[in-house]
This record gives C-alpha cells, structure tokens and sequence, in this order.
C-alpha cells in the first residue's frame, strides 16, 4: 500500500464509517483499494492530501478486479476466464457505489 500522509488517513476513515473496507491489490500496489459487498475500487493518494478514483468501480470475482465486457451472449464481469453475468442489479450496485465513493472523496 502508498505511503499516505494524516490527510488521505481522514479520508479512508470515513469510508470506514460508511462500511467500506480497505484492501489491496497487488497488481495495483500504488493505490489503495477500498471494497464493499461484491464490489471495490481502487484510489489514488494524491500530493496535496486528496484521494482520486483511478477507472470506475469494479465487480470482483474470486477477491479479483474484474472488467466488464460485451459479446453475443450478453454483458459479463470477466476475470482470467471466469465470467459473472452483469445483471442489472449488479450493475445498479457498481453505479451506486461509483456515487457513494465521489461522495465520500468530495472535501468536507
């Protein structure tokens, strides 16, 4: 995880009090991830203190970030192989969430 300074710490903080949890990803060892339910994201510390949302949300499969595509069959979270359809209450949990996070980044 980054080194993070009292500020970025304050931040994280409320997204502890809003029942996120913090993690990390390994292939992402710069950022900080932050998960709730079925679903996470990755975060940016940034010099002046703030934390900044790299992509969108991500569903996770087997505690690994997927990407959503599209094919003939539908639309799918994919993770080296393994697919979970992205069915619309999936998807509404990501666009949710996606607010909640901007909220929570937004300075008080």
């Amino acid at each position: 995880m980054p080194e993070l300074d009292p500020r970025h710490i304050r931040i994280l903080e409320r997204f502890a009090g809003a029942g996120f949890s913090l993690t990390a990803f390994p292939m992402y060892a710069s950022a900080v991830g932050v998960r709730k339910g079925e679903c996470a994201a990755l975060l940016e510390p940034l010099a002046d203190g703030t934390l900044r949302l790299i992509g969108a949300p991500c569903y996770l499969i087997g505690g690994n970030l997927s990407v959503r595509i599209h094919d003939a069959s539908g639309d799918w979270f994919v993770w080296k192989g393994q697919r979970v359809r992205a069915l619309p209450e999936r998807v509404a949990k990501l666009a949710a969430l996606s607010d909640e996070i901007r909220s929570l980044l937004d300075p008080l």
